[in-house]
């Protein structure tokens, strides 16, 4: 091959993967709004590249994302507040709008020192929820900033941390005419606030106001948007880390909580 055809095979390759994913950094100053009800208690830094949200007895905070995306990757960095816990709800997801809408949560719920912390994980499409599934953290997400990530596309849903996929929830509308998030793009979310009405041992642990401001910490809002119908291939080590997740940290899996008519996809194979 001449060196001007290989010229024009690699920017035709550039050029591809350009329309596949385009990602994008978040600017916390720019791009981003807090939310009215606790904008006190939030700080950003001066370079918009990472932001904090407090609770105290006062108030939560929250922010959400200027623009709405539709089948993105969603990574963020998050370190939460450290020590006595219980009670305090972390937030990072995706929803959109309206009684109708679609939603894809991480939250984080708190514990006594000492004592796992549990990620809270589920989906919404149209309105319809009951898509829990939920683990005991096998490291402390308050000694470190930990990469959280949410892959969206038309072939399923992939929860990570760390860059590993702990969780896949697929699209079953064609085979099963189950709902699942197509069509409603989604903003950012992210908060803290007191949910010790039933966060932390179904809510007979309360926050301990006397550790209070509870505060989590965010960096790093990368949003890669996908131009083209792009999937998340799985490979036998993903699968196999899922499979080890699921044997020795989750606690709770909305398949075995339900009527099985109403859970339809567990009978499914995932891969």
């Amino acid at each position: 091959m001449s060196s001007s055809s290989s010229l024009r095979a690699a920017a035709a390759l550039l050029f591809i993967n350009c329309l596949v994913a385009v990602s994008i950094a978040t600017d916390f100053v720019k791009d981003v709004d807090i939310d009215e009800w606790g904008k006190e208690h939030v700080k950003v830094s001066e370079d918009g590249a990472s932001l904090s949200l407090s609770l105290d007895k006062d108030s939560g905070s929250g922010f959400q994302t200027k623009e709405e995306y539709l089948f993105s990757r969603f990574d963020v960095e998050l370190k939460l507040s450290p020590g006595y816990s219980a009670g305090v709800v972390t937030t990072f997801y995706l929803s959109s709008l309206g009684t109708k809408h679609d939603e894809i949560d991480f939250e984080f719920l708190g514990n006594v020192t000492g004592e796992p912390i549990t990620l809270h994980t589920n989906i919404y499409s149209q309105g319809e929820g009951r898509k829990e599934k939920t683990y005991n953290l096998w490291y402390d997400p308050s000694e470190e900033y930990h990469l959280y990530s949410v892959v969206w596309n038309p072939e399923r849903i992939v929860f990570m941390v760390d860059d590993k996929p702990i969780r896949v929830h697929n699209n079953h509308e064609k085979d099963l005419n189950l709902p699942y998030p197509t069509k409603q793009p989604m903003r950012v979310y992210a908060s803290i606030w007191n949910g010790d009405d039933w966060a932390t041992k179904g809510g007979s642990l309360k926050i301990n106001w006397q550790y209070a401001p509870y505060v989590a910490h965010y960096r790093n809002l990368n949003i890669t948007e996908y131009e083209q119908r792009e999937d998340h291939p799985l490979t036998q080590e993903d699968k196999d880390y899922i499979e080890m997740v699921e044997e020795e940290h989750m606690i709770y899996n909305y398949c075995d909580a339900y009527e099985k008519e109403l859970v339809r996809e567990c009978d499914v194979p995932i891969y």
